[in-house]
Protein backbone atom coordinates (compact mmCIF):
# COMPACT_ATOMS: atom_id res chain seq x y z
CA UNK A 1 0.00 0.00 0.00
CA UNK A 2 1.45 3.34 -1.06
CA UNK A 3 2.37 5.73 1.72
CA UNK A 4 0.49 8.98 1.92
CA UNK A 5 2.80 11.97 1.73
CA UNK A 6 1.69 15.43 2.89
CA UNK A 7 0.94 17.85 0.10
CA UNK A 8 2.75 21.16 0.38
CA UNK A 9 0.32 24.04 0.19
CA UNK A 10 1.78 27.42 -0.67
CA UNK A 11 0.61 30.32 1.44
CA UNK A 12 -1.48 32.95 -0.33
CA UNK A 13 0.35 36.18 -1.11
CA UNK A 14 -0.02 38.93 1.44
CA UNK A 15 -1.69 42.26 0.90
CA UNK A 16 1.62 44.02 0.44
CA UNK A 17 2.71 41.65 -2.31
CA UNK A 18 -0.65 41.95 -4.07
CA UNK A 19 -0.43 45.73 -3.88
CA UNK A 20 3.07 45.68 -5.41
CA UNK A 21 1.86 43.41 -8.20
CA UNK A 22 -0.98 45.75 -8.97
CA UNK A 23 1.40 48.69 -8.87
CA UNK A 24 3.87 47.23 -11.36
CA UNK A 25 1.05 46.01 -13.61
CA UNK A 26 -0.15 49.62 -13.96
CA UNK A 27 2.10 51.30 -16.59
CA UNK A 28 0.55 54.74 -16.06
CA UNK A 29 1.29 54.72 -12.34
CA UNK A 30 4.83 53.39 -12.79
CA UNK A 31 5.67 55.91 -15.51
CA UNK A 32 4.20 58.86 -13.60
CA UNK A 33 6.04 57.86 -10.42
CA UNK A 34 9.33 57.51 -12.30
CA UNK A 35 9.03 60.92 -13.97
CA UNK A 36 8.09 62.75 -10.80
CA UNK A 37 10.77 60.95 -8.77
CA UNK A 38 13.50 62.06 -11.17
CA UNK A 39 12.20 65.64 -11.23
CA UNK A 40 11.85 65.77 -7.43
CA UNK A 41 15.35 64.38 -6.88
CA UNK A 42 16.76 66.89 -9.34
CA UNK A 43 15.09 69.71 -7.40
CA UNK A 44 16.01 68.43 -3.93
CA UNK A 45 19.65 67.86 -4.88
CA UNK A 46 19.92 71.25 -6.62
CA UNK A 47 22.89 72.51 -4.52
CA UNK A 48 24.82 69.33 -5.38
CA UNK A 49 23.57 69.03 -8.97
CA UNK A 50 25.18 72.27 -10.12
CA UNK A 51 28.07 74.38 -8.92
CA UNK A 52 26.73 77.71 -10.22
CA UNK A 53 24.80 80.34 -8.31
CA UNK A 54 21.36 80.98 -9.84
CA UNK A 55 21.69 84.70 -9.05
CA UNK A 56 25.30 85.38 -10.08
CA UNK A 57 25.65 87.67 -13.13
CA UNK A 58 28.49 87.23 -15.62
CA UNK A 59 27.97 89.57 -18.54
CA UNK A 60 31.00 88.19 -20.38
CA UNK A 61 29.23 84.83 -20.76
CA UNK A 62 25.83 86.15 -21.84
CA UNK A 63 23.75 84.12 -24.33
CA UNK A 64 26.23 81.24 -24.55
CA UNK A 65 24.80 78.14 -26.31
CA UNK A 66 24.62 74.76 -24.53
CA UNK A 67 28.07 73.28 -23.96
CA UNK A 68 29.99 71.07 -21.57
CA UNK A 69 30.51 73.99 -19.22
CA UNK A 70 26.89 75.20 -19.37
CA UNK A 71 24.55 72.30 -20.14
CA UNK A 72 21.56 74.51 -20.98
CA UNK A 73 23.56 77.58 -22.00
CA UNK A 74 23.39 81.00 -20.36
CA UNK A 75 20.83 83.80 -20.37
CA UNK A 76 21.13 87.48 -21.27
CA UNK A 77 22.85 88.22 -17.92
CA UNK A 78 25.30 85.33 -18.13
CA UNK A 79 23.49 83.18 -15.56
CA UNK A 80 23.58 79.40 -16.00
CA UNK A 81 20.21 78.30 -17.39
CA UNK A 82 20.49 74.73 -16.06
CA UNK A 83 20.98 76.05 -12.53
CA UNK A 84 18.03 78.39 -12.81
CA UNK A 85 15.85 75.63 -14.28
CA UNK A 86 16.70 73.28 -11.41
CA UNK A 87 15.92 75.93 -8.79
CA UNK A 88 12.82 76.90 -10.77
CA UNK A 89 11.59 73.30 -10.52
CA UNK A 90 12.04 73.54 -6.75
CA UNK A 91 9.86 76.66 -6.65
CA UNK A 92 7.19 75.03 -8.84
CA UNK A 93 7.06 71.91 -6.68
CA UNK A 94 6.90 74.04 -3.52
CA UNK A 95 3.97 76.05 -4.87
CA UNK A 96 2.17 72.97 -6.20
CA UNK A 97 2.62 70.94 -3.02
CA UNK A 98 1.56 73.83 -0.77
CA UNK A 99 -1.55 74.59 -2.83
CA UNK A 100 -2.50 70.91 -2.97
CA UNK A 101 -2.06 70.37 0.77
CA UNK A 102 -3.94 73.49 1.90
CA UNK A 103 -6.69 73.30 -0.72
CA UNK A 104 -7.05 69.56 -0.08
CA UNK A 105 -7.48 69.99 3.66
CA UNK A 106 -9.96 72.87 3.37
CA UNK A 107 -11.82 71.26 0.46
CA UNK A 108 -12.11 68.02 2.44
CA UNK A 109 -13.70 69.79 5.42
CA UNK A 110 -16.01 71.85 3.20
CA UNK A 111 -17.09 68.81 1.18
CA UNK A 112 -17.82 66.66 4.23
CA UNK A 113 -19.72 69.45 5.97
CA UNK A 114 -21.74 70.17 2.81
CA UNK A 115 -22.69 66.53 2.41
CA UNK A 116 -23.71 66.12 6.04
CA UNK A 117 -25.52 69.40 6.71
CA UNK A 118 -28.03 70.96 4.26
CA UNK A 119 -27.40 74.40 5.78
CA UNK A 120 -23.65 74.15 5.18
CA UNK A 121 -24.37 72.77 1.74
CA UNK A 122 -26.34 75.86 0.70
CA UNK A 123 -23.73 78.25 2.10
CA UNK A 124 -20.52 76.56 0.94
CA UNK A 125 -21.74 75.43 -2.46
CA UNK A 126 -23.08 78.89 -3.33
CA UNK A 127 -19.65 80.32 -2.49
CA UNK A 128 -18.06 77.67 -4.70
CA UNK A 129 -20.48 78.54 -7.50
CA UNK A 130 -19.47 82.18 -7.18
CA UNK A 131 -15.78 81.28 -7.44
CA UNK A 132 -16.53 79.05 -10.42
CA UNK A 133 -18.07 82.02 -12.22
CA UNK A 134 -14.57 83.47 -12.76
CA UNK A 135 -11.93 81.78 -14.95
CA UNK A 136 -9.22 80.37 -12.72
CA UNK A 137 -6.35 82.31 -14.27
CA UNK A 138 -8.23 85.63 -14.09
CA UNK A 139 -9.25 85.05 -10.49
CA UNK A 140 -5.66 84.19 -9.54
CA UNK A 141 -4.34 87.30 -11.32
CA UNK A 142 -6.89 89.49 -9.52
CA UNK A 143 -5.98 88.14 -6.09
CA UNK A 144 -2.23 88.44 -6.70
CA UNK A 145 -2.67 91.97 -8.11
CA UNK A 146 -4.49 93.02 -4.93
CA UNK A 147 -2.07 91.36 -2.48
CA UNK A 148 1.18 91.78 -4.41
CA UNK A 149 3.40 89.40 -6.44
CA UNK A 150 5.01 87.23 -3.76
CA UNK A 151 5.40 83.50 -3.38
CA UNK A 152 3.07 83.32 -0.38
CA UNK A 153 0.42 85.40 -2.15
CA UNK A 154 0.62 83.16 -5.23
CA UNK A 155 0.08 80.10 -3.02
CA UNK A 156 -2.88 81.78 -1.30
CA UNK A 157 -4.43 82.83 -4.60
CA UNK A 158 -4.15 79.37 -6.16
CA UNK A 159 -5.49 77.79 -2.97
CA UNK A 160 -8.63 79.94 -3.16
CA UNK A 161 -9.01 79.10 -6.85
CA UNK A 162 -8.81 75.30 -6.45
CA UNK A 163 -10.69 74.74 -3.19
CA UNK A 164 -14.10 74.51 -4.99
CA UNK A 165 -13.01 71.68 -7.31
CA UNK A 166 -11.80 69.55 -4.40
CA UNK A 167 -14.83 70.40 -2.27
CA UNK A 168 -17.22 69.32 -5.04
CA UNK A 169 -15.43 66.00 -5.54
CA UNK A 170 -15.46 65.25 -1.80
CA UNK A 171 -19.10 66.31 -1.49
CA UNK A 172 -20.18 64.01 -4.34
CA UNK A 173 -18.37 61.02 -2.85
CA UNK A 174 -19.65 61.79 0.65
CA UNK A 175 -23.26 62.04 -0.55
CA UNK A 176 -23.00 58.53 -1.99
CA UNK A 177 -21.66 57.21 1.32
CA UNK A 178 -24.29 59.07 3.31
CA UNK A 179 -27.06 57.12 1.58
CA UNK A 180 -25.65 53.79 2.71
CA UNK A 181 -27.58 51.70 5.19
CA UNK A 182 -24.84 51.57 7.82
CA UNK A 183 -24.86 55.38 8.09
CA UNK A 184 -28.57 55.29 8.88
CA UNK A 185 -27.85 52.58 11.43
CA UNK A 186 -25.18 54.69 13.09
CA UNK A 187 -27.57 57.63 13.33
CA UNK A 188 -30.23 55.39 14.84
CA UNK A 189 -27.71 54.25 17.46
CA UNK A 190 -27.02 57.85 18.40
CA UNK A 191 -23.58 58.24 16.81
CA UNK A 192 -22.28 61.80 16.79
CA UNK A 193 -21.40 63.98 13.83
CA UNK A 194 -17.64 63.67 14.25
CA UNK A 195 -17.81 59.90 14.58
CA UNK A 196 -19.83 59.50 11.39
CA UNK A 197 -17.79 61.99 9.39
CA UNK A 198 -14.37 61.07 10.75
CA UNK A 199 -14.56 57.30 11.08
CA UNK A 200 -16.95 56.30 8.30
CA UNK A 201 -17.33 59.03 5.67
CA UNK A 202 -13.72 60.21 5.59
CA UNK A 203 -12.12 56.84 4.65
CA UNK A 204 -14.58 56.43 1.78
CA UNK A 205 -13.77 59.79 0.18
CA UNK A 206 -9.97 59.53 0.37
CA UNK A 207 -9.62 57.73 -2.97
CA UNK A 208 -11.27 60.43 -5.13
CA UNK A 209 -9.58 63.09 -3.00
CA UNK A 210 -6.11 61.68 -3.70
CA UNK A 211 -6.79 61.45 -7.43
CA UNK A 212 -8.16 64.98 -7.59
CA UNK A 213 -5.21 66.26 -5.54
CA UNK A 214 -2.76 64.95 -8.14
CA UNK A 215 -4.56 66.89 -10.88
CA UNK A 216 -4.70 70.02 -8.72
CA UNK A 217 -0.95 69.67 -8.21
CA UNK A 218 -0.41 69.66 -11.98
CA UNK A 219 -2.77 72.55 -12.68
CA UNK A 220 -1.21 74.60 -9.85
CA UNK A 221 2.25 74.24 -11.41
CA UNK A 222 0.91 75.25 -14.81
CA UNK A 223 -1.03 78.22 -13.42
CA UNK A 224 1.96 79.44 -11.40
CA UNK A 225 4.10 79.31 -14.54
CA UNK A 226 1.42 81.22 -16.42
CA UNK A 227 1.22 83.90 -13.72
CA UNK A 228 5.01 84.29 -13.66
CA UNK A 229 5.09 84.49 -17.45
CA UNK A 230 2.50 87.27 -17.33
CA UNK A 231 4.48 89.11 -14.65
CA UNK A 232 1.95 88.49 -11.88
CA UNK A 233 3.57 85.49 -10.21
CA UNK A 234 6.92 84.82 -8.57
CA UNK A 235 8.88 88.12 -8.70
CA UNK A 236 12.28 88.34 -10.41
CA UNK A 237 15.10 87.52 -9.88
CA UNK A 238 13.65 84.45 -8.11
CA UNK A 239 14.17 81.51 -10.49
CA UNK A 240 10.80 80.28 -11.69
CA UNK A 241 10.00 78.35 -14.84
CA UNK A 242 7.51 81.03 -15.82
CA UNK A 243 10.11 83.76 -15.27
CA UNK A 244 12.59 81.83 -17.42
CA UNK A 245 10.05 81.64 -20.24
CA UNK A 246 9.43 85.37 -19.88
CA UNK A 247 13.16 86.11 -20.06
CA UNK A 248 13.59 83.94 -23.12
CA UNK A 249 10.62 85.37 -24.99
CA UNK A 250 12.48 88.44 -26.23
CA UNK A 251 15.54 86.49 -27.43
CA UNK A 252 13.81 83.32 -28.60
CA UNK A 253 15.36 83.51 -32.08
CA UNK A 254 18.87 84.23 -30.72
CA UNK A 255 18.84 81.96 -27.67
CA UNK A 256 16.27 79.20 -28.18
CA UNK A 257 17.59 77.26 -25.17
CA UNK A 258 16.21 79.85 -22.75
CA UNK A 259 12.68 78.91 -23.79
CA UNK A 260 12.96 75.26 -24.79
CA UNK A 261 14.48 73.76 -21.63
CA UNK A 262 12.09 75.41 -19.10
CA UNK A 263 9.16 74.49 -21.33
CA UNK A 264 10.33 70.87 -21.55
CA UNK A 265 10.47 70.54 -17.78
CA UNK A 266 7.02 72.10 -17.40
CA UNK A 267 5.68 69.53 -19.87
CA UNK A 268 7.46 66.71 -18.03
CA UNK A 269 6.00 67.68 -14.66
CA UNK A 270 2.47 68.08 -16.04
CA UNK A 271 2.74 64.79 -17.93
CA UNK A 272 4.11 62.94 -14.91
CA UNK A 273 1.42 64.25 -12.57
CA UNK A 274 -1.38 63.46 -15.03
CA UNK A 275 -0.07 59.94 -15.54
CA UNK A 276 0.25 59.59 -11.78
CA UNK A 277 -3.34 60.75 -11.30
CA UNK A 278 -4.70 58.35 -13.93
CA UNK A 279 -2.64 55.53 -12.48
CA UNK A 280 -3.83 56.25 -8.93
CA UNK A 281 -7.43 56.24 -10.14
CA UNK A 282 -6.94 52.80 -11.69
CA UNK A 283 -4.98 51.55 -8.68
CA UNK A 284 -7.56 52.67 -6.13
CA UNK A 285 -10.49 51.54 -8.31
CA UNK A 286 -9.36 48.38 -10.14
CA UNK A 287 -12.76 47.84 -11.77
CA UNK A 288 -12.62 51.04 -13.83
CA UNK A 289 -10.28 52.97 -16.05
CA UNK A 290 -7.35 51.93 -18.16
CA UNK A 291 -6.24 49.24 -15.71
CA UNK A 292 -9.43 47.36 -16.48
CA UNK A 293 -8.76 47.81 -20.20
CA UNK A 294 -5.26 46.37 -19.81
CA UNK A 295 -6.69 43.38 -17.96
CA UNK A 296 -9.22 42.80 -20.75
CA UNK A 297 -6.46 42.96 -23.35
CA UNK A 298 -4.43 40.37 -21.46
CA UNK A 299 -7.45 38.06 -21.29
CA UNK A 300 -8.08 38.51 -25.01
CA UNK A 301 -4.46 37.64 -25.80
CA UNK A 302 -4.67 34.52 -23.63
CA UNK A 303 -7.85 33.42 -25.40
CA UNK A 304 -6.21 33.83 -28.80
CA UNK A 305 -3.22 31.79 -27.70
CA UNK A 306 -5.48 29.01 -26.43
CA UNK A 307 -7.41 28.94 -29.69
CA UNK A 308 -4.20 28.82 -31.73
CA UNK A 309 -2.90 25.96 -29.60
Amino acid sequence: MASLEPIAVSAPPGRGRIAWRRYFSNPLLVTGTAIMSVVALLALLAPWTTSYDPYSIETLNRLQPPSGEHLFGTDQLGRDVFTRVVYGIRVSLLVGASVTAIAGAIGLLVGLASAYSPVCDHIFMRICDGLYAFPSILLAISIVAIMGPQTGNVILALTIVYIPSIARIVRSAALVVQEKTFIEGLRAQGAGVFRIMGLHMLPNVLSPLIVQASFVFAVSILTEASLSFLGAGIPAPEPSLGNLLLDGKNVIFKAWWMTVFPGVFIILMILGLNLLGDGLRDFLDPGAGSNNRFAKRKKAVRRRRRRSD
